[in-house]
């Protein structure tokens, strides 16, 4: 083996978290477009890295739901349909109703501690405009609320559905909107505060449906996007 293959196999974690980070954060905050493709060898100028390092990253990615890997045609920033977006958003309301049921059943003040504290990021992060910040803290509420059950498979089930989700928001929600899911999350607590179960399912089930509608789905294909510009501070390798 070469020394520069070497070099290239040779293991460097923080290296591919960097990476990781990078074409997440690039995601969230929209700067990837819905459908752009992930070639390995553009990522790979970009960041100036191997295009195995890349491809490392990228299934990482896939196997969270975050971008998609079609066999034969490589990785793409997701394009969910009308149909699929449907179909999450109504897994998102069932869930979350069942969620309720059991933690008003056990709610205390460290619940509600945890949640207004929550609560307090989320809105800071909207009104200094942190676009990714904001799309990972309401993702965060979620969790917040079914991680209190102790219940690691409804946990890990509300992962995997808030991986898929928190794409389709960051390519398809306007960004100037964010800030209505800090009051509505607000709402479910005050709800869940007062101990009134059939506000807080209501209020959760219509904030399901406001996110899903703020979507706007475009299905026009878009121009090739510069990696060099997406991320504008490349990870280098040494």
């Amino acid at each position: 083996m070469s020394d520069v293959k070497r070099r290239q196999a040779k293991a460097d974690p923080e290296m591919d978290e960097a990476i990781y980070q990078a074409i997440t954060q690039a995601i969230l905050e929209g700067r990837l477009t819905a459908g752009t493709k992930l070639a390995e060898h553009r990522l790979a100028e970009a960041f100036g890295v191997s295009r195995e390092r890349i491809r490392k990253v990228l299934h990482r990615l896939g196997a969270e739901r975050r971008i998609e890997i079609v066999p034969n045609r490589g990785a793409r920033v997701p394009q969910p349909s009308l149909n699929e977006i449907r179909a999450v958003y109504e897994a998102h309301r069932v869930l979350e109703a069942g969620v309720l049921v059991q933690l008003v059943r056990i709610l205390d003040a460290a619940i509600l501690a945890r949640l207004d504290a929550h609560l307090a990021e989320e809105r800071a992060a909207a009104e200094r405009g942190d676009r990714a910040a904001s799309v990972r803290l309401s993702g965060a509420f979620h969790i917040h609320l079914v991680d209190a059950l102790g219940n690691s498979e409804l946990s890990h089930f509300l992962r995997d559905l808030l991986s898929r989700s928190s794409v389709m928001v960051s390519v398809y929600e306007p960004a100037s909107q964010s800030i209505c899911a800090v009051d509505e999350h607000e709402a479910i607590v005050e709800a869940l505060r007062a101990r009134d179960l059939a506000a807080a399912i209501d209020l959760s089930r219509h904030h399901f449906l406001h996110v899903e509608r703020r979507l706007r789905v475009e299905c026009a294909p878009k121009a090739a996007q510069e990696f060099a510009d997406v991320f504008a501070l490349p990870v280098r390798q040494p």
